[in-house]
């Protein structure tokens, strides 16, 4: 586990909302709060948005909201839409919250919260409008006990995205990122299409097309230590197709 950046004042003070998705993460989420408040970061905040885990996460969230009221939000929605459209409600309410930086994590612990305070450091000392927690940049790495086939689809993924939206983004899958709020509100929630996991790619690219600077940082990515991937054949061919959708509708963005 890495030794969290300490940032000066004011910056360690900022209002950043970790927004966490959760299905099936009642595990996970206690471990991964606990690491967040941890973090010499005490203007953060989370907030979960549950889509009705069967597993009991949303109770295990709103148990963690009374020990932390001040601190940890929880959205009930009604079923399981995907992670696309639990990251814009949740974002969406972090902003209408006063959140000034929006970060995105998975509750399976395989992003590194500890790396949180180095990229918001990053994102306030640059004019980038997203810091991403990168894999695929010089210093960054998988975990040993990533399966050869999530490792081969992760490269095939950004290859193939790559090379149909021009993209320049090492890992334009990455999940782990950090927003500034006006970046966010350029973008236009309201504009994004996925359900899926392509949600990350369509945000990147448009960030891009609006002319937001990107910048992405080294982190170690970690293998889920409990539960199961969320990732269904009903995403993969979701993520297959939105690049030439994507092309399409916003040809003429930025």
């Amino acid at each position: 586990m890495i030794e969290p950046v300490q940032l000066p004042v004011p910056w360690r003070d900022a209002r950043l909302t970790v927004v966490v998705p959760t299905y099936n993460e009642a595990g996970n989420l206690p471990v991964l709060v606990e690491r967040l408040f941890a973090l010499p970061l005490p203007g953060l905040r989370v907030l979960v948005a549950d889509d009705n885990s069967p597993d009991g996460t949303g109770e295990v969230a709103d148990k963690l909201a009374i020990e932390h009221p001040d601190r940890v939000q929880v959205v009930h929605r009604a079923g399981k839409e995907g992670l696309g459209r639990a990251y814009v409600d949740g974002i969406s309410r972090a902003l209408d919250g006063g959140a000034e930086y929006v970060a995105q994590m998975d509750a399976d612990l395989s992003h590194p919260p500890e790396a949180l305070p180095g990229m918001l450091g990053a994102l306030l000392s640059t004019q980038a409008g997203v810091v991403i927690g990168s894999r695929y940049v010089p210093g960054g790495q998988l975990d040993e006990n990533w399966p050869l086939y999530r490792r081969a689809l992760s490269g095939w993924a950004n290859l193939y995205v790559h090379t149909l939206l021009q993209v320049r983004i090492r890992d334009l899958t990455a999940g782990f990122k950090i927003w500034r709020a006006d970046a966010l509100r350029d973008i236009g929630l309201d504009r994004v299409q996925s359900n899926g996991y392509s949600f990350q790619v369509e945000m990147h690219y448009l960030a891009t097309k609006l002319g937001h600077t990107i910048l992405e940082v080294p982190i170690r990515f970690e293998e889920r230590r409990d539960g199961i991937s969320k990732m269904t054949t009903a995403t993969k061919i979701e993520s297959a197709l939105m690049p030439f959708k994507l092309r399409a509708k916003h040809r003429n963005l930025g």
